[in-house]
């Protein structure tokens, strides 16, 4: 086996990339960097039933946008391909062979009707039906039958699937990075099919087929595959390969409730369980983390944190930290709780780093969409508003009356406010505001404020009714550096507005 830590990711394209498939990705890829290893993307379509157009494109775009691209996979040949299972079919014929040979698999050509019948058979008697040990000898295959009988069969074109033949009395010893070491007794484990009816393999077969040729060194996957672990190391030792090492991830829950996180909770909850959004066939929209404003440092950074643990106080990491920190030993066993509001967390703290110029673009983006022209300095309004910002969206929310004078003021904050000597104050505050040369933040608040203190008035008095003229409502940066960006005959006509409503 290769010397070079080789890891991959090998998803279905049975529709879009659920987050805990992207975090097994982001998983396996920080293991890769971290020892200067290759991230593999290999894509199991071996169940044609279940292609859904779109899916690959998709399983490489939300990597590419989440900066954690393949080494080697579809389009980028590292010398192990093809990348595709269903483009390695004629492979894996020979493999199911060579274990017929070595007596570890064998030739059934029981019928389903035939299997459904022991099934219900068992279950009237309050049992499960396994085919294993116990009964493959009274079964319709190779086991039972002559070599004459069974070689009769395959001439004829009986259909048939290779099963493995799991050993009896055995215990098995496995090993996992995550969750150490465990025992398996063969004799409760069934004769998985390893090759279908149809010449295709299962799972199973071209997984372990995959890897040993593709020199994986190490598995991270889902805890969901942990059932198969004991056919897997099976299925290398009938080989006769070295198995990699294994590591399977916990799994994410539900923020709230019990069980794990559905492809359906996101949207029912009111966050996205996707990367990107995906529209399927029938025209149902899921939300991706893309679209609905997220910054793919925020997503990285919230799915390192799902059952991973720095040991550390440290949350916030970039994704170069994160493969300097990364340790599969420190992954824990347990369940991993989404927690959306943590998202948010990450997704504001990122915001705040981002340059301002780059979101000034996307602000102009957003006020396009709205049909909104202007002249305002996006880079300085950003600067502004973007402590109180999560997402690009939020700096509308919080800065709209830049664009379009207030057309109502908020009934609470105007009872309060809006007093009777409160059109004189503002009157004078315009006489004041009409007498500054340079309208800046400096020059106003010097001015406003100082006639404030000289003539001994409340400040509430006049900043609440001046910052209720300008916005509409109680909220927004500082007062003055409103009215520098609004400009001085803006600034006029909006304090003007609000004395006339009040008259």
């Amino acid at each position: 086996m290769s010397t070079k830590v080789r890891v991959r990711f090998a998803p279905s394209p049975t529709g879009p990339l659920h987050i805990g498939g992207v975090r097994t990705a982001l998983f396996n890829y920080l293991f890769a960097k971290k020892h200067g290893g290759d991230f593999v993307l290999r894509i199991e379509d071996t169940d044609q039933t279940r292609y859904v157009e779109g899916a690959e494109e998709y399983i490489v775009e939300a990597l590419n946008w989440l900066n954690i691209p393949f080494d080697e996979g579809p389009g980028k040949d590292g010398g192990f391909g093809p990348y595709r299972q269903s483009e390695r079919k004629d492979l894996y014929k020979q493999y199911a062979d060579q274990l017929i040979a070595n007596g570890n698999a064998y030739y059934a050509f029981d019928t389903n009707d035939e299997l459904d019948e022991h099934r219900k058979a068992h279950e009237a008697v309050g049992k499960t039906f396994i085919y294993n040990w116990h009964n493959r000898k009274k079964l319709n295959n190779s086991l039972a039958l002559s070599s004459e009988e069974t070689q009769a069969k395959l001439d004829a074109g009986e259909s048939y699937v290779i099963r493995f033949r799991s050993p009896k009395d055995e215990i098995l010893h496995l090993n996992d990075r995550i969750r150490g070491h465990m025992e398996i007794d063969t004799n409760i484990l069934d004769d998985k099919v390893l090759f279908k009816s149809d010449g295709m393999p299962t799972y199973h077969l071209a997984n372990i087929v995959d890897d040993h040729l593709m020199e994986i060194t190490h598995v991270i996957r889902g805890e969901e595959w942990l059932p198969s672990l004991a056919l897997h190391i099976m299925l290398y030792r009938a080989f006769g390969w070295e198995a990699p090492e294994f590591a399977h991830l916990p799994l994410i829950m539900k923020p709230v409730g019990k069980g794990k996180l559905s492809k359906r909770d996101g949207d029912k909850m009111g966050f996205p369980v996707f990367p990107l959004e995906w529209t399927t066939a029938d025209g149902d929209v899921f939300s991706g983390y893309r679209e609905d404003g997220y910054l793919p440092e925020a997503v990285i950074n919230m799915l390192a944190f799902l059952g991973w643990n720095p040991g550390t106080e440290q949350e916030l990491f970039s994704l170069n930290e994160l493969v300097d920190a990364f340790e599969v030993d420190r992954v824990n066993k347990a369940g991993a709780k989404f927690d959306p509001e943590k998202t948010k967390w990450f997704q504001h703290h990122y915001l705040q780093t981002r340059d301002n110029g780059l979101l000034a673009a996307q602000f102009q983006s957003l006020l396009e969409q709205k049909g909104i022209s202007h002249t305002m300095p996006l880079e300085t309004l950003v600067h502004m508003l973007k402590e109180r910002a999560t997402f690009v969206s939020d700096l509308w929310d919080q800065g709209h009356f830049f664009f379009a004078a207030p057309e109502f003021y908020e009934e609470k904050a105007s009872k309060k406010a809006f007093k009777e000597e409160t059109p004189q104050l503002l009157e004078k505050v315009v006489a004041l505001i009409k007498s500054v040369d340079t309208v800046s933040a400096a020059n106003l608040s010097e001015k406003i404020k100082g006639w404030i203190t000289q003539e001994e008035i409340g400040f509430g008095k006049v900043m609440m009714p001046l910052r209720l003229s300008l916005v509409g409502e109680m909220k927004g940066p500082d007062v003055f550096e409103i009215a520098a960006l609004l400009g001085k005959e803006e600034t006029i006509a909006r304090i003007e507005r609000a004395i006339a409503s009040m008259n």
